[in-house]
């Protein structure tokens, strides 16, 4: 998620309008909306400072805001809780130990993801089984989708392409 689509979000979570959230970050209220549409298409992007004083404003710490950084353990945390956000992945536990789960109640975003990940596990057990080595999980890992074989992945072409050849076709 962007830091736009970041910012907009929890600002839907504050029930804020942009032109209140522009207002209080500075802007003057004849553009504040404007601006902070701007930030949130993604055509502008804040400044550190800005983005700190929007942290500020919507009570968040600035990673919350920030692309998902994955290079420290704070970036990997607020990644984990964007994925949260958008896919419904949970902390939990099982067996007493710390692990993250998928929310039955998503539907398809909880179908998918359950399946996915289903396809993961499968290759983690052969990895841990000696059925396969670990460049063999490696290339799994890096050419996924690719080389998944729990699923059917297939390329859709652009609308203007299917639209033609399905005209060719009826000819």
């Amino acid at each position: 998620m962007a830091i736009g689509e970041r910012i907009h979000f929890i600002r839907n979570l504050r029930g804020m309008t942009q032109k209140y959230l522009g207002i209080l970050a500075g802007f003057p209220e004849k553009t504040a909306d404007i601006r902070m549409a701007q930030y949130e298409s993604g055509t502008r992007t804040p400044k550190a400072d800005l983005t700190n004083k929007l942290a500020l404003i919507l009570k968040v710490s600035p990673h919350a805001l920030d692309l998902p950084n994955i290079d420290s353990k704070v970036g990997l945390m607020h990644t984990l809780f964007a994925l949260e956000d958008i896919y419904g992945i949970k902390i939990s536990d099982v067996d007493g130990e710390v692990c993250l789960k998928l929310d039955k109640h998503r539907g398809t975003i909880y179908a998918d993801m359950f399946a996915m990940f289903y396809a993961w596990r499968q290759e983690a057990a052969k990895l841990e089984n000696g059925e396969i080595t670990k460049e063999e999980y490696d290339q799994w890992r890096y050419r996924y989708p690719e080389f998944d074989t729990t699923r059917k992945w297939v390329k859709v072409p652009p609308q203007d392409l299917s639209d033609s050849l399905i005209k060719e076709l009826n000819k």
